[in-house]
């Protein structure tokens, strides 16, 4: 390897050796370490203190309000052993204005009179409480000569802790860990540090370590900010890798005639909106460069993605080439699918659809097929990516990325070593701060317009104590031949929780509106509930009751109601998506959001919200500021990274600042050799970044 190689720096070693090397921390505590996601030193430097004790020295407990934590000098006074078994031991002490107890619970006599000698000065620190009008302080937490006063902080950290570690051990070990702090060139920029009036990485390491006072432990406190940018650019300059190297992968040129398109466009009873037109150019001039295309396409509900999808196969077909689209689940990929059949049609082009489902003879003659280019179009799970599905000449991968499908697979994807565009669609709009989060390494084309025609849904706030004008609403509506969608949030009744169970709810809509009523949820057998859907599709029945199952997915033009039961209980982006259920066909549309009065300010804040804006984009932004990034998008499925410093909701502009400087650095010193490099690839170990250093070596 050679210098610019992924190999780790040596004066890093100290921090990747192994936790038990550390001052007092053995093997159990290394082990409870793992809980707070420490294995090594370095991981300790990260581990910042969440809150802080404040100790500064009193003249008397006299000068706090109990119960409050101090520091106090005292003159030891009687000892008051217990007199029966299971009682404390009690100390006297006094300070300059007031006398009080120092109390201990299964303490060694021996070990407390040479601790506290009577007659001698300490100091004492811990939480003074009253009790039965005295005050007392219960094991204090320090109790030490007047010598040794240094000791003691006057702003003490806490940190976070797990079973089986104390604060003393982690404050210990993360002090260790302080002493092998390497000395490091910068790899911030020089002008964006002085201008930010930012630290020195080590010296703001220590700073966070050893705040001084609560401002000490704020987000903007400036140690705070340059390690959280210390991290965003890492992040970011991995992204921007991933993205050089995927986009350093010499591409096919596909051009298309735009023959299969207009087709297309022609059998539609409406035309494009301009977001829409503006991406196909967006992807077809990516298409038709040497490079391969790297691009996210993002758009609300109903903003027309599908179309923009089939157009970009469309190009890779007209070019003679192959295209496939990729859904997480068989669901899904059936959806895509159908979706999909009379855009195909129109065109004149075979589609077929490859699951896991598919076996045997079947199988054989799709993958055949596939092999000799007879099937320009595939829709399918991930399973496409199996080693015997092979394609004649694919140029296209469309991924729908409903879960996750994240830079790792990516990555992946490139490293195949196929010249494959790739274009990632997303069905929730995702705030700005985010998409850099989760897809910094691609090219975005927004979907920021509905189609023509499709009316705003007027959305209304209803309490659930008019819950029979809502039924009533709803029988004029169905007598006029609507159709509508009533959504509940438990499937049966829960003795926990007073939720209006979709079972329960079925029934007394039953009993009101006859036998055009339907019934699906999660826990039906698939063929019951495709057969529900089914139904209600066709139009036979009229008021489709049914759990979140219909977030995603299904499209009735004759659907004009939506009502979702304890809206207040949803997440705002899923009641966005609930809401795009509907307004797909000519008539106008309501949602009518049925809540349980009194509501809460988070309530009242997510209603409000939802009733006054359809913008995707403005309810994601609400969304983050309301729940934070984990929740918003359920971080198992995210594709969030974790940051241990940042803050992704209140430190979004710093994660665009972020990715420019990754960007122009790469720009300037694609190898990361030059000084900045180097000192860039030493953070890229150090936060666990380094899978993108091999991905530099390899290019």
């Amino acid at each position: 390897m050679t210098e610019a190689g992924p190999n780790r720096p040596e004066a890093l070693f100290p921090l990747f050796a192994e936790l038990e090397t550390l001052p007092g921390v053995g093997p159990k505590a290394a082990q409870a370490f793992k809980g707070l996601g420490v294995a090594r030193p370095k991981d300790l430097l990260y581990l910042l203190p969440h809150s802080g004790v404040d100790r500064a020295l009193r003249a008397s407990v006299r000068d706090v309000i109990p119960p409050a934590t101090l520091t106090v000098e005292v003159e030891v006074g009687q000892h008051v052993p217990p007199r029966t078994k299971g009682r404390p031991y009690r100390v006297h002490v006094r300070d300059q204005k007031l006398e009080f107890q120092l109390v201990f619970f299964h303490a060694r006599a021996d070990y407390l009179q040479k601790l506290l000698p009577t007659g001698q000065r300490r100091l004492v620190s811990g939480k003074v409480e009253f009790f039965d009008g005295l005050a007392q302080m219960v094991h204090p937490d320090h109790v030490l000569r007047l010598e040794e006063a240094a000791e003691i902080p006057a702003f003490e950290p806490v940190y976070p802790l797990v079973a089986g570690l104390t604060q003393r051990v982690v404050a210990k070990a993360a002090a260790g860990a302080l002493t092998r702090l390497p000395l490091l060139s910068d790899w911030i920029d020089p002008g964006l540090k002085a201008r930010e009036k930012w630290p020195d990485w080590s010296a703001a390491l220590q700073a966070v370590h050893a705040p001084d006072g609560a401002a000490g432990l704020a987000v903007t406190h400036p140690a705070r900010v340059r390690l959280a940018y210390d991290e965003l650019f890492a992040h970011q300059l991995m992204l921007s890798i991933a993205r050089s190297t995927l986009r350093r992968g010499k591409g096919v040129v596909t051009e298309g005639d735009g023959v299969l398109r207009a087709k297309v466009l022609k059998s539609l009873p409406y035309a494009m909106t301009g977001a829409q037109v503006r991406a196909v150019a967006e992807i077809a001039a990516d298409m038709g460069a040497p490079l391969r295309m790297n691009r996210l396409l993002q758009g609300d509900v109903g903003s027309g993605k599908t179309l923009v999808a089939f157009q970009a196969l469309l190009i890779a077909v007209e070019a003679s080439g192959q295209g496939v689209m990729m859904a997480p689940t068989e669901i899904l990929a059936r959806q895509h699918f159908e979706g999909l059949a009379p855009l195909a049609r129109a065109a004149g082009v075979r589609l077929e659809l490859l699951t896991g489902r598919d076996r045997g003879a079947d199988r054989a003659m799709k993958l055949e097929d596939l092999a000799m280019g007879r099937i320009p179009i595939l829709v399918g799970t991930h399973a496409v990516f199996q080693k015997d599905v092979e394609f004649q000449d694919l140029r296209i991968a469309v991924v729908d990325e409903q879960h996750r499908f994240g830079v790792a697979q990516r990555m992946e994807l490139g490293a195949k070593g196929a010249a494959v565009d790739v274009l990632v669609m997303t069905a929730t709009p995702i705030p700005r701060s985010l998409a850099l989060a989760t897809h910094g390494d691609m090219d975005v084309s927004v979907l920021d317009e509905k189609p023509a025609g499709r009316k705003p849904i007027r959305t209304a706030m209803v309490s659930s104590d008019r819950l029979d004008e809502v039924v009533d609403h709803l029988r004029k509506a169905v007598a006029e031949g609507r159709q509508a969608y009533w959504v509940c949030p438990l499937v049966e009744e829960s003795e926990v929780v007073d939720y209006a169970s979709a079972e329960e709810r079925f029934k007394a809509l039953r009993a009101t509106l006859g036998d055009r009523v339907g019934l699906v949820h999660g826990q039906m057998p698939p063929a019951d509930k495709d057969a529900a859907m089914a139904r209600f599709v066709a139009g036979e029945t009229s008021v489709l009751v049914a759990t979140t199952v219909i977030e995603v997915g299904v499209n009735v033009p004759n659907a004009t109601i939506m009502v979702i039961e304890q809206a207040e209980t949803f997440g705002l982006a899923q009641l966005h998506q609930l809401r795009g259920r509907v307004g797909r066909g000519e008539g106008a549309s309501t949602c009518l959001l049925l809540y349980q009065a009194p509501l809460n300010e988070t309530g009242v804040r997510r209603l409000t919200t939802i009733r006054d804006t359809e913008d995707g984009f403005r309810i994601a932004e609400e969304d983050l500021a309301m729940r934070g990034a984990g929740d918003l998008i359920g971080t198992a499925q995210s594709g969030l990274p974790r940051f241990r410093v940042a803050d992704l909701e209140r430190q979004a502009s710093l994660m665009a600042l972020a990715q420019s400087d990754a960007r122009k650095l790469l720009h300037d010193d694609p190898g990361l050799t030059g000084p900045r490099g180097q000192a860039a690839r030493a953070l890229l170990w150090l936060m666990d970044q380094d899978r993108a250093l091999r991905l530099i070596s390899v290019g």
